[in-house]
């Protein structure tokens, strides 16, 4: 049986307990959490029908939201109800190839490797002013998805994604080389280069602010990316990747995938046309993502795979 299993139970579970826990939240400087151990208010208790049309279910590949290729999709779930939010693309071992072909596409022929880190530095800055002008869009999105409070959406975790955005874009024009000294009539010099297409996994528990810390790296040194969310969590990732599009970002350059972990999870994990992988979840699924990745590069004679592993709680 595969490991990449469900966590729908896990996140119905997960509201139930901060519903009980959380009757106020006192955000300061979008870091401090102050919680109160009382219940709800039976008046607050009852499920909110948030204001808000879910247009964007397609996959993002290319710089284009299109069905998966199956046809086929698959249910995100409210967690306060256990109710169908929408059905959203599902997306498979072909889809990631079309995403992977794209992204290659934009990195080896596209101008966003060889854009001046300046240029790439203020699509992030607009990106940036977007999350704030569409930010109770997202936090709403966010909310209704994953079964977190508004206020903590709203207030803490979309403020934090415009800030590391912003801080992101800081870091374009700042990831340059060094030139060292050395002995004897030598030059020494260090030069950082974008390193290619960039797989990237992502959480269900902090969608946003996972996305954050994945993309906005990756875009800002001129990598060019196929993300896959978690099955359970996929909404709020696609409007992201329509704001970066809005805000500058060319086509192909991030391509988003909604789908499962042993399908196009495992497809990403070791394809041979992906340079670098990053992952973020249990550790469980971790083992199965780091031996996929050391499995393909042994077998392509990689001697310096590049994987980064971002478990969850771990027993030493």
């Amino acid at each position: 049986m595969s490991c990449f299993l469900s966590l729908s139970v896990v996140k119905q579970e997960m509201f139930r307990s901060w519903n009980q826990r959380l009757h106020t939240i006192h955000i300061n400087n979008a870091r401090n959490w102050v919680f109160m151990e009382e219940p709800l208010p039976e008046a607050v208790a009852e499920p909110i029908k948030p204001d808000i049309s879910i247009s964007l279910t397609k996959l993002l590949i290319d710089g284009k939201f299109v069905d998966a290729a199956s046809g086929k999709t698959f249910p995100t779930i409210d967690p306060r109800t256990e109710e169908i939010i929408a059905h959203v693309a599902k997306g498979d071992v072909e889809d990631v190839k079309r995403a992977v072909k794209a992204a290659r596409r934009a990195f080896d022929k596209g101008p966003w490797p060889k854009m001046t880190p300046y240029e790439r530095s203020k699509i992030l800055l607009r990106f940036a002013d977007l999350i704030d002008k569409h930010s109770d869009e997202l936090a709403t999105l966010e909310s209704l998805d994953s079964g977190k409070t508004y206020q903590q959406s709203r207030y803490a975790e979309i403020p934090t994604m415009a800030r590391l955005f912003r801080y992101y874009a800081g870091w374009a024009n700042k990831t340059h080389g060094l030139t060292v000294p050395a002995d004897g009539p030598h030059s020494v010099q260090f030069l950082h280069e974008p390193i290619g297409v960039a797989g990237q996994i992502i959480p269900w528990n902090f969608p946003l602010l996972m996305f954050s810390r994945k993309v906005g790296p990756a875009l800002a040194c001129g990598n060019t990316i196929v993300l896959k969310t978690v099955e359970q969590t996929p909404l709020s990732a696609l409007l992201a990747g329509k704001l970066l599009h809005e805000a500058g970002l060319l086509e192909g350059v991030l391509n988003i995938i909604s789908g499962y972990g042993h399908t196009a999870g495992a497809d990403i994990s070791s394809h041979l046309d992906i340079d670098k992988l990053a992952f973020t979840g249990s550790s469980e699924v971790g083992k199965i993502v780091s031996q996929a990745a050391a499995a393909t590069a042994l077998a392509e004679d990689m001697f310096d795979p590049m994987c980064c592993i971002n478990l969850g709680r771990v027993r030493l």
